[in-house]
């Protein structure tokens, strides 16, 4: 019979930090045991995953290890759309939330939680941000949203309360909104989308404010790399540093994982939490990479209850870094993510993801927005075109171009127009996120 005990699991962050902190074999084997107990509930309870075991003869007792989850298929986002119902493990009535994905790259899913999924996201975060330095003497800001059926700005709340800190619920609808609960709250730590938490800086300073004399100790970012591969700030994280003048936190996250992946002050990558996601990195074949390569992450997050996932594949391409880290974990820690699989470009020989030409962009001044297009030039290799906002005279379409060859080794054609239209383009009302990414290759 399968363990039901997740259901009602004790989630104690002491024991969380103990199990982090055990040499590296032991935490796979602890890791090992939850991955066996997981697959035993996804095998009773969910109606997709039990016809998964039926259709290739072998059940969750012939999975011993996380490297034997290679003998099971991917999940793809098309499963979630299209085979929604045989995800649900409990009866209806056992739900208590419901959350959309963000849909960049399909139809938003709704994904089903228990009360004892939501007990979890809450240790997940309490976890994290632990980890960042966060104690019950913070008062935290969360510039994310916390309605449109949103998962980020929930977890957060549920995590740093159950740490006992002061959470702020700003949301992250107005740049202007923040500023003024910055001066009236007077929060130690903010928590929001990297470029909003920049333009907060700004709008700061235009009022002749030092941002780095309001006492905020931490910026924790969601949404965008503010690390480069190298582990190093980019850009965007050195013109966050250079405002705020405070520690900067990357985060990676998804809806479907449940599971976030925060920096600790060493900002060597997110740390994997082991008892609640099992972590592949994949080549384009599914196939395991070389340790520490480059390829997409496949997460199959531990302990949910209400829709478990296995082998779920993010699309998102990341690199995997182990050995010990300086804060005295020896979990792994998964690198920023350097574009999705969907959009990876092949550009005369090179391969290109969009995010490293916004890392560029990020870095210069007087850029306000910007998005990217990608055509089928010829067989095998597409056109790029970058359209920046910009109210800035003395910036030219040559001087963008040059420095995004720098980086990527191919120059794009580059149009220069106003921040109006590039937030006409990109804010589109069925998205939850701007658009910055068009792809109109040839299918």
């Amino acid at each position: 019979m399968p363990d039901d005990s997740l259901k009602t699991a004790n989630w104690n962050a002491q024991r969380g930090w103990e199990l982090s902190r055990l040499p590296a074999a032991e935490i796979a084997s602890r890791q090992d045991a939850l991955l066996r107990r997981h697959l035993a509930y996804c095998a009773a309870h969910s109606p997709f995953y039990r016809r998964m075991f039926d259709r290739l003869g072998i059940g969750p007792q012939d999975l011993k290890r996380v490297s034997d989850l290679a003998k099971l298929p991917f999940t793809e986002k098309r499963d979630l759309e299209e085979c929604h119902a045989g995800f649900l493990a409990v009866d209806e009535r056992e739900v208590v939330d419901l959350c959309l994905t963000s849909g960049t790259t399909g139809k938003p899913v709704a994904m089903l939680q228990t009360a004892a999924d939501l007990e979890r996201l809450a240790y997940n975060e309490e976890i994290s941000f632990g980890g960042a330095g966060f104690t019950r003497e913070d008062r935290v800001l969360v510039a994310a949203a916390l309605d449109r059926c949103f998962m980020a700005g929930l977890a957060y709340f549920l995590g740093l309360t159950r740490m006992g800190a002061t959470v702020i619920r700003g949301g992250s609808s107005s740049a202007a909104l923040v500023v003024e609960l910055i001066r009236n709250c007077r929060p130690s730590a903010l928590v929001g989308v990297p470029s909003l938490l920049l333009a907060v800086g700004l709008k700061l300073q235009e009022q002749g404010i030092d941002p780095a004399t309001l006492g905020i100790t931490r910026l924790v970012c969601i949404g965008e790399p503010v690390r480069q591969q190298d582990l190093a700030l980019s850009p965007l994280g050195e013109r966050l540093q250079s405002a705020w003048r405070c520690q900067i936190f990357g985060t990676y996250a998804s809806t479907e994982m449940a599971t976030s992946f925060t920096d600790c002050p060493a900002g060597l990558g997110g740390h994997l939490l082991p008892d609640l996601i099992a972590l592949e990195i994949v080549d384009e074949k599914g196939e395991p990479v070389v340790p520490g390569g480059f390829g997409e992450v496949v997460a199959t997050p531990l302990e949910v209850t209400g829709m478990p996932l296995l082998r779920f594949r993010t699309g998102d391409i990341a690199q995997l870094h182990t050995g010990p880290c300086s804060c005295g974990r020896n979990t792994p820690r998964l690198g920023p993510i350097v574009g999705r699989k969907s959009q990876m470009l092949k550009c005369r020989g090179t391969t290109v993801y969009p995010p490293a030409i916004g890392a560029v962009l990020q870095g210069i001044p007087g850029i306000s927005g910007y998005y990217i297009e990608a055509r089928s030039e010829f067989a095998l290799s597409d056109s790029i075109k970058v359209v920046v906002g910009s109210c800035d005279p003395s910036l030219k379409t040559e001087m963008v171009a040059e420095r995004i060859a720098a980086a990527i080794r191919v120059k794009p054609e580059v149009c220069i127009v106003t921040p109006e239209e590039v937030a006409k383009t990109t804010i589109l009302q069925d998205k939850r996120k701007p658009v910055i990414f068009f792809d109109h290759r040839q299918v």
